[in-house]
């Protein structure tokens, strides 16, 4: 059924473009072309096939769902980037560095000197 629609719109379309016929045929083509998009039997036929689209969508969503957890998606889209990964490195090594001067003067856990009073 969808390539016979397919199909006739292409003929009609084709007919327009290639038609020799002047301005009055193609008014009237385009004339019944409005009537019947604009019709109560094709607007009400055109939702119901886009409520069918729409269902059709959730159901696939769901069945990817299951194969593929949104959880691996999630973490698949946040993972960092080459230039999110430096950045953390950088701070850690700069909190590395900062604990280790605690360390070295005596104001870290480490390096806390035991006659000191608390």
């Amino acid at each position: 059924m969808r390539y016979r629609i397919t199909f006739i719109a292409g003929l009609a379309v084709g007919y327009v473009l290639g038609a020799k016929a002047g301005r009055a045929r193609y008014e009237q083509i385009a004339g019944t072309a409005r009537r019947v998009v604009e019709s109560p039997a094709v607007q009400e036929t055109a939702g119901i096939v886009g409520a069918q689209v729409s269902s059709a969508g959730k159901t696939v969503a769901a069945k990817v769902g299951e194969r593929l957890p949104v959880t691996s998606v999630r973490d698949f889209l946040s993972r960092p980037t080459t230039e999110e990964k430096a950045e953390m490195e950088a701070e850690m090594e700069m909190a590395a560095e900062a604990e280790a001067w605690a360390g070295l003067n005596g104001t870290g856990p480490e390096g806390a000197r035991p006659d000191a009073e608390r």
